[in-house]
């Protein structure tokens, strides 16, 4: 049956409409991926076309992911009250209308205020994209259209740095932001039409201390994170990172301790009394940790160990969303059927096994021998991806997917920046001695072990959830 076929009991929408969800929230998942993936590579032309330092272009960057953590969890929140299908729209609006001024940005102030704009804009979608796809779609089809949405953010991050190569060539870094204006348009009208609008029979009350306390966490995280990044440059970043670190720490307490005693919480805990939703949440954040330790170091081996140039790094990683394209869809579809756990630990293994391939690299390698460990490590993320998600969001119900979609984006945020952290704290250890040589290689290889101790541990957990599969 396709995914828009109906059946007798179906849950969710009528398949024509269902179409029609799906093409507005994968067009807005499809922007938000290209963006984050075609900006970092423009980075140095801003720099050179605003006029500006590398360090203030560096917020380019970082202002997008700063805006986006510090308001997953308020949005995902209130996708309850608002509905679904305004909070889509608002938040794609908002994405779009900031992209224009982007691409119209003189400065960098301008273009840094724009991209926390489209930071705030683009977590509305993020943290409810996954939710809205288990309101539209029957639970018979969650685990392909999940494996659907995996195969299209992998496809974004294979095609994004080369695309954004061409626009940069052929017609400067503004057509990166002008990209989005006419696709946002064609997603926020299929939006209005087919998302709808569920807003709970809640209380009206809106968790504002909540709220404060989780933007200053993430925030202060996020800040901890760049901070560990700049260990080796910046004389000033070992007190930063003890700064933000400690503010991290107090406001994640002071939230968790708002969100046991507040009448209408940010963030609902209970979710967590499903030890499947819960050890489906750690497993995904242990999982990110090892991928952000990953996705920052190989870059590192690629352009300062091995000497590539930045294009030819890029294609050196390019098998790794391949193999996620190859596997999310299969891996999707198998969680219709067959336990989430069970596939998800079989997607982690391979994840692991990859992983040390890569930590064994030699100091010389081909790029074939690169290239089929990455590939080894993307098939069996998007093996485990996929039905992970699944796992997530079919153990809550469907007026806390919400909820549920919002918390899967803080674990990927927090897991992945966590990660980034660490790659900072090591590679600033052997700043003196990283550009190439044995001393560098150590240090990538110290990185990639930590990646692959972090994914054993994601599988233990996923294992340990086995027995609850039929729970």
């Amino acid at each position: 049956m396709g995914l828009f076929s109906d059946l007798p009991g179906d849950e969710g929408l009528p398949g024509p409409r269902r179409r029609l969800a799906m093409i507005a929230v994968m067009t807005a998942t499809a922007m938000t991926v290209l963006d984050g993936s075609m900006v970092n590579v423009a980075l140095p032309q801003i720099a050179r076309a605003l006029n500006a330092p590398a360090g203030d272009a560096l917020w380019v960057a970082n202002a997008y992911l700063l805006a986006v953590a510090m308001t997953l969890a308020i949005f995902a929140s209130l996708a309850g009250r608002l509905g679904f299908g305004r909070l889509f729209a608002g938040g794609l609006a908002v994405f779009t209308l900031a992209s224009l001024g982007c691409a119209l940005s003189s400065s960098v102030e301008m273009l840094t205020a724009m991209r926390v704009l489209q930071g705030i804009g683009g977590a509305a979608g993020l943290s409810i994209g996954p939710a809205i796809l288990r309101t539209v779609f029957p639970n018979r089809l969650l685990g392909r259209i999940l494996g659907l949405n995996a195969l299209l953010v992998a496809a974004g991050t294979a095609v994004g740095p080369t695309l954004g190569g061409t626009l940069l060539a052929w017609l400067g870094w503004p057509w990166l932001f002008a990209i989005n204006v006419p696709l946002g348009a064609v997603g926020l009208v299929l939006g209005l039409r087919a998302v709808p609008d569920n807003p709970q029979a809640a209380s009206p009350r809106f968790d504002s201390a909540g709220a404060v306390l989780s933007a200053a966490a993430m925030g202060a995280f996020i800040m901890a994170a760049d901070a560990c990044a700049r260990l080796g440059a910046a004389p000033q970043a070992r007190q930063a990172v003890v700064a933000y670190g400690v503010t991290a720490m107090a406001a994640g307490w002071a939230f968790v301790w708002r969100q046991r005693r507040a009448a209408a919480p940010l963030v609902p805990l209970d979710m967590f009394a499903s030890k499947r939703f819960s050890l489906a949440a750690l497993t995904s954040l242990v999982s990110f940790f090892g991928q952000g330790i990953t996705f920052i170091a190989l870059p590192f081996l690629f352009q300062t160990v091995y000497g590539d140039s930045a294009l030819h790094s890029a294609l050196l990683f390019t098998p790794w969303p391949i193999g996620i394209m190859l596997a999310a869809p299969h891996a999707g579809r198998l969680a219709d059927r067959y336990p989430a756990a069970v596939l998800s630990s079989a997607g982690l293994a391979i994840l692991a096994l990859g992983l040390l391939c890569l930590a064994l690299l030699p100091m010389q390698a081909q790029a074939w021998d690169i290239a089929w460990r990455n590939l080894l490590c993307g098939i069996g993320f998007g093996f485990f991806q996929s039905p992970n998600n699944r796992e997530m969001l079919s153990n809550v119900t469907r007026e806390r997917s919400g909820s549920a979609s919002g918390i899967l984006a803080i674990m990927r945020t927090f897991g992945q920046c966590f990660g980034t952290a660490v790659v900072g704290i090591v590679l600033s250890t052997f700043d003196s001695d990283l550009a190439g040589g044995a001393a560098g290689m150590h240090a990538i290889r110290l990185c990639l072990a930590l990646a692959v101790a972090s994914t054993v541990m994601a599988l233990a957990v996923s294992v340990s959830r086995i027995r609850h599969a039929r729970a």
